[in-house]
């Protein structure tokens, strides 16, 4: 995981630093100094971080991985967020 990566999934499901250095049982300053790049955490603190974003939802994609522009995130599809078009009501259009 780049720090780009970790800013990116944050992003996409709604956690602070805060959020993530609590779940993951690291730091504050852990998170903050991996995501400005100062720093590379140990590696179970980074796993912790990891695995925090993927319980989540996050997918991870590699630098090999077929992405146009190297690595980075995506969210896993939901099969209960899906509503198709014809089934879309002001409650379900979110």
């Amino acid at each position: 995981m780049t720090p780009a990566q970790c800013r990116a999934a944050r992003a996409m499901v709604d956690l602070s630093q805060e959020d993530l250095a609590k779940a993951a049982a690291v730091s504050l300053s852990t998170v903050r100094n991996f995501e400005a790049g100062r720093t590379l955490p140990i590696a179970n603190n980074l796993a912790a971080m990891r695995r925090v974003l993927e319980d989540a939802g996050i997918i991870f994609l590699d630098e090999g991985a077929a992405t146009v522009g190297g690595p980075g995130v995506r969210l896993k599809a939901r099969r209960n967020d899906f509503v198709p078009p014809g089934e879309l009501t002001s409650e379900t259009d979110s």
